[in-house]
C-alpha cells in the first residue's frame, strides 16, 4: 500500500468504500485505487465466494445474446475479449467452440428475433434455420475486431474428432472462437492489483450499517474475530451482487425503486466425456442453450440452467431438477448417454440481474446497471448486473460515475495493463513451463503448467531456491505444497481449505476429505482465527472422487 493512501485507509478514513469482494468490487476497487482515490474494500466471506467463482469460466459475448437484440452488450464483450487476454494470458486463454446443427433447432419463443421471424416468415416460426445461425456467427465475427482470435468455420462431423462424442444424426457444426477464464483467480488478482495501488482489502468482514452524512458516510464493520471498526468515506459503492438489494434497504437504508432480479445458474461436473480440446455449444427443443467444456484436464464441464432464486440468503445449490435437466439436454447430443452417477461435483451461483420486467429467467437482460444516489447526503453507486466479460469495462463505467465528486481524477488506465503473474505473451505459457521445469527438474509437465495457469510469471518466486520436491515443505496431496499454500496465504487472502482447493484452484476434485481436513487444520493453525462458514453448494471437504 503506497503511503498517503495506506496511512488514511489505516486511519478510517477514505475516499472510496466499497462493498463486495466479488469481481464487480474488486474491478472497481483496482480501476479507483489506480487513478489514486484512498479504497476500502470489505467482503464478508472469501474473496469470490458467491457468483464470481460459481460462472461457466468463460470470456464470450454471449451469442444467444443476439437474439435478444443486445447488440451493445455483445459488441462491448468481444472487444474486451482479447484486451482481457493480453492482460492475463496465464488465466485465460483462447477456446473454440463448436456448435452441431440439425433441422430440429428452434429459439426459445419469447425472443426479439423469434417474435420477427414469426412476423415476416411465419412458415419459419419457432425455427432455428443454418442461414440464421451463419448470420449470427458473422456479426459475431464482426463486431468486436477480432485480431487474436480466429473466425468462424464450417465443420463436418463426419468421421471427424468433434463429430466422435456426438450421435450420428448430427452431420454439420459450425466452430467459432470464444475464451476460458479462471474467475475466481481473476477476483483474486484484481484484489491484488488493487492492494499494489494502495487499495485495503479487508476479507471475512461484513458491513453491519452505514450512516450517511452530508459529505461522507460512517460504515461499521465487523470482522471474523468479531472486532469493529469505523471507516469515514467519501463515497459508497455497493457492489455486493446478490445482497445489492438487502444493503439498499438494510444496510444503507435508501428509499430506492432500483430492483434486483437473482437468478441461479447451475452447473455439473462429469469425467471427460472426449479426447478434444473443445468446447460444444448446444441448443435445446426448448431454445436454451447450455456449453459442454474440457474442464481441469480430467473432467468436462456442463452447465447452465437459468432459475429464479428468491433470497439471496439462501446458498444457491444445483437441484436434482437442474441435474437431470442438463443430464437430459446433453444426452440429446452425446452418444454416451450420461446419469446422475456420472456426476462428480456440481455448483451454482446467483446472478443479481437489473430487474427490467422481463417474463423468464433467461431473458432477462445480462446488461450491467449503474445508478448513483445522493439524495439526503454522501453519494453511493448501486451496482446491478454485469458479465464476467465485461467487468474492466463496468470499472470504467463505474469510475465515470464516481469522477463528478473527486474533482481532477484521472482517466482509464486499465486496458492493456497486466494482472498480476500476466506480463508475458499470449502465446507464452510453454516457455514459462519450460523454464519453470529447467530450473526446478522435480516438476513433471502437468504440475508445472498447472503452476503456470494460477500464476503465471510468479510461479517462479513460489518455488524460489526449491531443488528438490521436499524444499517446498508439507506435501497436502494433488501436487499441493506447503509454499504454494504460504503464498496464498501471505498474497491471496486465503484462510480456509475451502478457499485453496474449490477457489484459488480446484484441487478439491482430486484431494478427498482426509487430506482436505489436513490442510484445514494446517492454516487454522499457522494463522489461529474463528471458523469461517462454509457456503452451501461448497463443499468443506471432497466429494471423495
Amino acid at each position: 500500500m503506497d503511503g498517503a493512501q495506506g496511512s488514511r485507509a489505516k486511519n478510517g478514513e477514505v475516499d472510496l468504500f466499497v462493498i463486495g469482494g466479488g469481481i464487480n468490487g474488486c474491478g472497481i476497487a483496482r480501476d479507483a485505487a489506480g487513478r489514486g482515490l484512498s479504497v476500502t474494500l470489505a467482503e464478508m466471506g472469501d474473496l469470490a465466494q458467491a457468483t464470481s467463482s460459481a460462472s461457466t469460466k468463460l470470456f464470450h459475448g454471449g451469442l444467444r445474446y443476439l437474439e435478444y437484440f443486445e447488440f451493445r452488450l455483445v459488441r462491448e464483450a468481444l472487444v474486451e475479449r482479447e484486451v482481457l487476454l493480453r492482460a492475463m494470458p496465464h488465466i485465460s486463454w483462447p477456446m473454440r467452440f463448436v456448435l452441431p446443427w440439425h433441422p430440429d433447432m428452434r429459439f426459445d419463443s419469447d425472443t426479439p428475433t423469434s417474435k420477427l421471424l414469426g412476423m415476416v416468415m411465419p412458415w419459419m416460426r419457432g425455427r432455428r434455420p443454418a442461414w440464421l445461425i451463419r448470420l449470427g456467427l458473422f456479426l459475431y465475427d464482426s463486431l468486436g475486431g477480432r485480431k487474436i482470435l480466429p473466425g468462424t468455420a464450417s465443420l463436418s462431423l463426419d468421421g471427424t474428432p468433434e463429430g466422435a462424442p456426438l450421435q450420428p444424426r448430427f452431420h454439420h457444426a459450425y466452430e467459432y472462437s470464444d475464451c476460458w477464464v479462471e474467475d475466481s483467480r481473476l477476483v483474486v488478482l484484481n484484489a491484488r492489483d488493487a492492494e499494489a495501488h494502495g487499495a485495503l482489502i479487508l476479507t471475512g468482514t461484513k458491513v453491519v450499517s452505514a450512516d450517511r452524512h452530508a459529505d461522507h458516510w460512517i460504515v461499521t464493520t465487523k470482522d471474523r474475530r468479531g472486532e469493529t471498526r469505523q471507516t469515514r468515506a467519501r463515497m459508497l459503492v455497493n457492489a455486493a451482487g446478490p445482497w445489492v438489494g438487502e444493503v439498499i434497504k438494510g444496510t444503507i437504508r435508501l428509499n430506492s425503486t432500483e430492483g434486483v432480479r437473482l437468478v441461479r445458474g447451475s452447473h455439473i461436473v462429469t469425467r471427460r466425456l472426449y479426447d478434444h480440446d473443445k468446447c460444444y455449444f448446444f441448443q435445446g427443443t426448448d431454445g436454451r442453450i447450455i456449453f459442454a467444456i474440457p474442464y481441469e484436464t480430467d473432467f468436462t464441464l456442463i452447465g447452465t440452467t437459468d432459475a429464479e432464486h428468491d433470497d439471496p440468503s439462501v446458498a444457491p445449490e444445483c437441484t436434482p431438477d437442474e441435474r437431470d435437466y442438463l443430464l437430459g439436454f446433453a444426452n440429446q447430443y452425446f452418444r454416451q448417454q450420461l446419469s446422475a452417477d456420472d456426476v462428480v461435483w456440481s455448483y451454482s451461483g446467483v446472478r443479481p440481474l437489473y430487474d427490467d420486467g422481463a417474463q423468464s429467467a433467461t431473458a432477462a437482460t445480462r446488461d450491467y446497471t449503474l445508478k448513483v444516489d445522493q439524495t439526503g447526503g454522501a453519494p453511493v453507486l448501486n451496482v446491478f448486473g454485469g458479465k464476467i466479460t465485461t467487468y474492466r469495462r463496468l470499472a470504467e463505467s463505474a469510475l465515470q460515475k464516481i469522477a463528478p465528486f473527486f474533482e481532477g481524477l484521472p482517466g482509464p488506465w486499465t486496458r492493456g495493463a497486466s494482472l498480476p503473474g500476466g506480463d508475458f505473451p499470449v502465446d507464452g505459457v510453454p516457455a514459462l513451463v519450460a523454464a519453470l521445469r529447467d530450473a526446478h527438474p522435480f516438476l513433471t509437465e502437468r504440475w508445472a503448467l498447472r503452476l503456470v495457469r494460477a500464476y503465471g510469471t510468479e510461479a517462479a518466486r513460489i518455488l524460489s531456491g526449491a531443488r528438490i520436491e521436499a524444499d517446498l515443505g508439507v506435501s497436502f496431496g494433488a501436487t499441493l505444497t506447503e509454499a504454494e499454500v504460504v503464498w496464498l496465504m501471505d498474497h491471496e487472502h486465503a484462510r480456509r481449505a475451502a478457499d485453496v482447493v474449490w477457489r484459488r484452484s480446484k484441487l478439491g476434485l482430486r484431494m478427498d476429505a482426509d487430506q482436505i481436513a489436513a490442510l484445514d487444520d494446517w492454516m487454522v493453525a499457522r494463522v489461529p482465527h474463528p471458523a469461517l462458514p462454509t457456503l452451501a453448494g461448497e463443499p468443506a471437504t471432497a466429494s471423495g472422487i
